[in-house]
């Protein structure tokens, strides 16, 4: 068993005692591995320990991995997370080859994802990226403004609003961490009032994964802690 197997392992065994400690069902929490940076072949190894969902942030890299999987691992049913921000002009290749998109934040590229993705081909699973900090330097809609862009995004055909991510602020206390993760679950219960589908709240990396949990996490974005320190040298 490889290393990466053993830490997919080891998060997982954490993510169902975050889960047994909260009082919430076993299985409520996905874990995305945030795989950008890292080899075909570490994901390869992720995929031997059973896991098939994988997190990219970068336009040309990520698309080059799910058309690689495409044409030499077809027989591996993976979904492919866009986790980074997303520019106008990098829409198209997102709709055309990823099957969620965390980082929606503005009317445009709702529209430019909607148009762009390829006729046959199921609708992208989207949350909008909200800024619970509000912070000048993260992207993310204020959360006054969330319910705005879900109208619209749910009046798209080939958009599927699923809930909402957020990078809140770095600290380092639980109780400041648990906080802002609140404020993200509150707004994505204000959101599944006006539109029953959305049920995904997409928070929580290595160092805060148990607050996020306590607080309603469904998908916990996981990378070093899997793959080890990235290496941003190559990045596109």
């Amino acid at each position: 068993m490889t290393s990466i197997q053993q830490n997919i392992e080891l998060i997982t065994s954490q993510i169902a005692q975050a889960e047994q400690k909260c009082g919430r069902a076993q299985g409520d929490v996905q874990l995305l591995a945030v795989s950008k940076t890292k080899p075909i072949e570490a994901i390869l190894d992720a995929c031997q320990a059973g896991q098939r969902r994988f997190g990219e942030n970068y336009v040309q890299e990520g698309v080059s991995k799910v058309v690689h999987f495409n044409e030499q691992h077809g027989d591996i049913d993976i979904e492919w997370h866009f986790i980074g921000p997303i520019q106008s002009n990098k829409t198209r290749p997102v709709a055309e080859h990823f099957d969620w998109v965390h980082t929606v934040d503005r009317a445009k590229i709702a529209q430019r994802l909607n148009d762009q993705r390829p006729q046959g081909m199921k609708p992208i699973q989207v949350l909008i990226q909200v800024n619970t900090s509000s912070e000048a330097s993260k992207s993310g809609v204020d959360s006054e403004q969330v319910l705005e862009l879900a109208q619209l995004i749910s009046s798209l055909p080939n958009l599927t609003l699923r809930g909402v991510m957020s990078i809140p602020e770095n600290v380092s206390d639980y109780q400041s961490q648990l906080i802002a993760f609140k404020a993200l679950a509150e707004v994505k219960n204000l959101l599944a009032e006006k539109h029953p589908q959305v049920d995904t709240l997409s928070m929580g990396m290595s160092g805060d994964m148990e607050a996020a949990i306590e607080a309603g996490s469904t998908i916990v974005r996981i990378g070093t802690a899997i793959f080890g320190a990235r290496d941003y040298s190559n990045k596109a």
